[in-house]
């Protein structure tokens, strides 16, 4: 019996996920799926127990750690890991703590400053994460709020709002995934409205913070830290360090990687024959290579500023590079580990498989279409740990089925906001791993107490895809209408009858 291409080949990202969930253990976790993995692939190619080893270590994870996009992003965390303990020790982080304290006065404020900060840096996920994170951490744990809340404001404005900007590196990768002639960037902007799950994920954001109540999981970090909002106030000391020594390499970052995406596109490249123009240099970019250049830019220039600055001594920055690494390691072996995981469901014809599913089931379901589709989506990329990876299989099936109007457009929608779903509720995705090291929270308490919330938007957003899928033959327009109406109405009674069930309890 073939297990390639069959259910099979989901069930080692399936136990990776459980066991990580049942143990709250992450490492051997995933470690366990990539052996399943293994152990299945080695099966289905009567390979034996060499053909296991050299899937799991030559192909896999040697595989994993000498792909030129991943050693990219590697490279790109270990820099951002060095920035942060270098505005740490020059004292910007601090200065700018002290410097929240006078403008942000309360709980809600600090989130609020984190959520707008989120939505500020849409150039790309894993610059999100870690930017985000290393700026609002002093500021949320000054005012009681808990790593694991840091951690889900952080991931929920990382993918939900690269899917919804079109000047972002999931832009051009979806555009790149387009393969029938129509602009990508054009029918990218066209789905944005129905991408009912990031554009009610961030609704969800705000009405959770003004509600100021919470449920699932995180209630029980939260209530931990309401008699500690105060704990910082005590713990100032002296320093050299100013804002400036924090703004400056923020936005020497956002500007350079900025300028390394549109670089790696060939933006600067007038001479070649296919030069792009700058939408057309993101749509070819490479986030890798990229965030890796721009990241390193910043990273000299903040060296030489602090030197000029004589906040700290070469040596002492030279020093902030070993400890920028100490501090990425987590994160490092956990991306591994699901990068080498992701290659063993690749290997099984996972992707395949799924793809076969929606094949089967558009005829005589047509106005169910965006509702299958988002769930399928959501189900690939949880079992995956890549919206990325879903796009690829599932965008041009979408293009080739409906060639054109309104039910093309939701159904890519319902493609992107799955994918994100799925990546969003994913203890495997590497978007999910980043939010975590940015907030320095324990990655399965991170995946634990985010569930619940992501899981609440994605039900609504099933219903509101349903009732897209119905309502379409009215016309895009009323159908839009009438789906965020219903859709914003569900969310609204969702958080409010478990406003009452907590303060109930």
């Amino acid at each position: 019996m073939s297990l390639a291409g069959t259910f099979w080949s989901l069930v080692p990202a399936i136990i990776a996920i459980a066991l990580a969930l049942i143990t709250k253990e992450v490492y051997s976790s995933l470690f366990a799926g990539i052996i399943i993995g293994g152990v299945f692939y080695a099966i289905d190619a009567a390979s034996g127990f060499t053909g296991f080893l050299t899937h799991v270590f030559s192909d896999g994870l040697v595989g994993s750690l000498s792909d030129g996009g991943n050693v990219g992003i590697l490279l790109f965390l270990v820099i951002l890991g060095t920035l942060v303990c270098l505005m740490n020790k020059a004292g910007g982080s601090q200065a700018f703590g002290v410097w929240a304290k006078k403008h942000i006065k309360s709980k809600v404020g600090a989130q609020i400053a984190t959520i707008l900060l989120g939505l500020l840096i849409f150039v790309d996920d894993y610059f999100n994460c870690l930017t985000v994170g290393s700026v609002m951490k002093p500021v949320t744990d000054k005012y009681g709020v808990s790593k694991e809340k840091l951690a889900y404001l952080i991931d929920s404005t990382a993918a939900p709002v690269c899917i919804i900007a079109p000047i972002s590196s999931w832009a051009a990768a979806v555009a790149g995934f387009v393969t029938e002639g129509e602009n990508g960037i054009s029918l990218f902007c066209k789905a944005i409205p129905f991408n009912f799950y990031a554009l009610l994920t961030l609704v969800m954001l705000f009405m959770l913070v003004f509600m100021r109540f919470e449920y699932g999981t995180m209630s029980k970090y939260e209530k931990a830290l309401e008699m500690m909002s105060n704990a910082d106030e005590e713990a100032e000391t002296e320093s050299k360090g100013k804002v400036i020594d924090l703004i400056i390499p923020v936005i020497s970052l956002i500007v350079l990687c900025l300028l390394g995406l549109i670089y790696s596109g060939g933006f600067f490249d007038k001479k070649a024959e296919t030069y792009l123009d700058f939408i057309g240099a993101f749509a070819d970019s490479s986030a890798s290579t990229g965030l890796m250049l721009g990241s390193f830019g910043a990273l000299i220039i903040t060296i030489f500023f602090y030197l000029i600055r004589r906040v700290l001594s070469f040596k002492d920055a030279i020093g902030c590079v070993p400890e920028g690494f100490e501090a990425m390691v987590p994160a490092i072996i956990i991306l591994t580990l699901a990068w080498t995981l992701n290659s063993m469901t690749a290997s099984l014809n996972a992707k395949q498989y799924v793809a076969g599913l929606i094949e089967g089931s558009a005829a005589g379901l047509k106005m169910f279409l965006p509702a299958i589709i988002f769930v399928i989506a959501c189900v690939l990329s949880f079992a995956t740990g890549t919206s990325w990876g879903t796009f690829a299989i599932l965008i041009p099936i979408c293009i080739a089925a409906f060639p054109e109007g309104g039910m093309r457009i939701v159904c890519i929608s319902a493609c992107m906001a799955g994918s994100v779903c799925g990546d969003h509720c994913s203890p495997i995705s590497d978007t999910t791993i980043m939010a975590s090291a940015g907030a320095q929270c324990n990655h399965v308490n991170h995946v634990s107490t985010q569930l619940p919330y992501a899981i609440t938007v994605a039900a609504v957003s099933f219903v509101t895809y349903l009732i897209a899928g119905i309502t379409l033959n009215l016309g895009i327009v009323v159908s839009g209408i009438i789906s965020w109406i219903c859709g914003l109405a569900l969310l609204a009674g969702a958080l409010i009858f478990f406003k009452k069930r907590s303060a109930k309890k």
